[in-house]
């Protein structure tokens, strides 16, 4: 570590504070199709993904499987996702339905809006600055085993 540079107060605390501003963001906009932010990314790793087993939506997802489950739980009642067998008889598969690739087209407009006003408040160099540096820290932090990342 630079010995120069010292950092001052709680990262976790700092990220946290910067991720709710951030959700607040885009909730407002993508909120307007009655989804959460959370759940238009859930619809929407479903919808490029699936049919998708579930253990393998949640690796690819990064949360554990007891968090996909419980966040699957609004979209299936909603009909935008539907759970079927999978192909072995023991495991099951999420796809979305028709009603959910409609809701997704909906809300990815919203969503470009949420992304385009951020990009003009906070400028597009330093949005991509923000995107390098976040993923080469989680690349720096990714967990030593898979299945260890929390939600």
């Amino acid at each position: 570590m630079d010995t120069a540079v010292k950092p001052q107060g709680c990262t976790n605390l700092k990220l946290r504070q910067l991720m709710r501003r951030v959700a607040q963001h885009y909730d407002a906009e993508v909120g307007k199709t009655g989804l959460k932010g959370t759940q238009y990314s859930l619809l929407s790793y479903v919808c490029k993904l699936g049919p998708i087993r579930c253990v393998d939506l949640a690796r690819t997802m990064q949360v554990t499987p007891s968090t996909l489950s419980r966040n699957l739980q609004p979209l299936l009642a909603a009909g935008w996702l539907a759970m079927e067998q999978g192909g072995d008889g023991r495991t099951r598969v999420v796809t979305a339905t028709e009603a959910g690739r409609e809701k997704r087209q909906e809300a990815q407009r919203r969503w470009r809006v949420a992304q385009e006003s951020l990009n003009a408040q906070l400028g597009a160099r330093r949005v991509v600055a923000l995107h390098a540096l976040i993923d080469e820290c989680g690349a720096l932090l990714a967990p030593a085993e898979p299945g260890e990342s929390d939600d």
